[in-house]
């Protein structure tokens, strides 16, 4: 789970990033309008979406000009309709046409992160399956769009290399065994939580003798997924991955692993369309 501070650093720096990619040292079309006008306008949803990055938009303004006043018409989470009116705004007209592409960014892709999700989590909706994103997430947006996933109803899995063991087949070559790898991670940071890729029920049995906390089934068959199950009996995990998407999903949800993990869920999106109209 991601840290409330850990969230609010990365959101603060990413925003910096954005904006000085985006202003560099000056909007000069915005210069065309006097310093002093002051304008409102409005931001809308041309599409259906799940909306995820409200703090990522009122970041952005703050860092143009904390002056400048949103008011939210909808929540991080919330389904929405085309023409539904998402936030207004009103402060300088240079800060808020200035402000306008960064916000938008952020708004259309943590949202179509969080649609992409919503979507995913219905399939299963049924099923106790628990869907994870993965770390094939867009570079430097790591906890962006792992907040946006758990916005559209699914869940995270590792942040990244330093907070949990995904122990696969070529840590397992260079250890010896499943087992020495299990024992070594034991060692080297008690508590963290310990997962083992498998490719077969036989690497399913050595992870299980060796204690793993999560066993990774690696592009199992719908069959032995379920064999898996039954030879796990609930002393660990069991995680499908690999190769899967929106036609294979659900038979494998049915097969009672506990998780599924998709990359998918980060990588493969169509932003949002959004709108801002600043009014006449």
């Amino acid at each position: 789970m991601i840290s409330v501070e850990l969230l609010r650093q990365s959101r603060i720096e990413t925003v910096a990033h954005s904006l000085r990619e985006d202003i560099g040292d000056g909007d000069i079309t915005a210069q065309l309008i006097a310093a002093d006008t002051r304008a409102s306008g409005r931001v809308i949803t041309r599409e259906h979406a799940v909306i995820a990055g409200r703090e990522w938009v009122d970041e952005v303004f703050r860092q143009v000009d904390c002056d400048i006043v949103l008011d939210w018409q909808v929540a991080d989470g919330q389904r929405v309709e085309p023409g539904q009116l998402l936030f207004r705004m009103n402060g300088l007209a240079r800060s808020l046409l200035t402000a306008e592409r960064a916000a938008l960014n952020w708004l259309q892709t943590l949202s179509a992160v969080a649609t992409n999700a919503a979507h995913y989590a219905a399939l299963i909706s049924h099923t106790r399956t628990q869907l994870l994103d993965t770390r094939k997430t867009l570079p430097g947006l790591r906890l962006a769009q792992k907040y946006a996933i758990t916005c559209g109803g699914c869940s995270n899995h590792r942040l990244g290399l330093w907070d949990a063991f995904l122990i696969k087949e070529n840590h397992i070559a260079a250890c010896g065994s499943i087992a020495a790898a299990v024992r070594a991670a034991r060692e080297l940071a008690p508590g963290k939580p310990v997962e083992v890729e498998t490719e077969n029920l036989n690497e399913l049995q050595q992870a299980l003798d060796a204690g793993a906390d999560i066993i990774m089934l690696d592009e199992f068959s719908l069959a032995d997924m379920r064999a898996a199950v039954a030879q796990a009996a609930g002393k660990a995990r069991l995680e499908a991955s690999g190769g899967i998407d929106d036609s294979t999903l659900v038979a494998i949800a049915e097969t009672g692993v506990d998780f599924v993990s998709l990359g998918t869920l980060t990588k493969n999106l169509r932003a949002v369309d959004l709108s801002m109209r600043l009014d006449a």
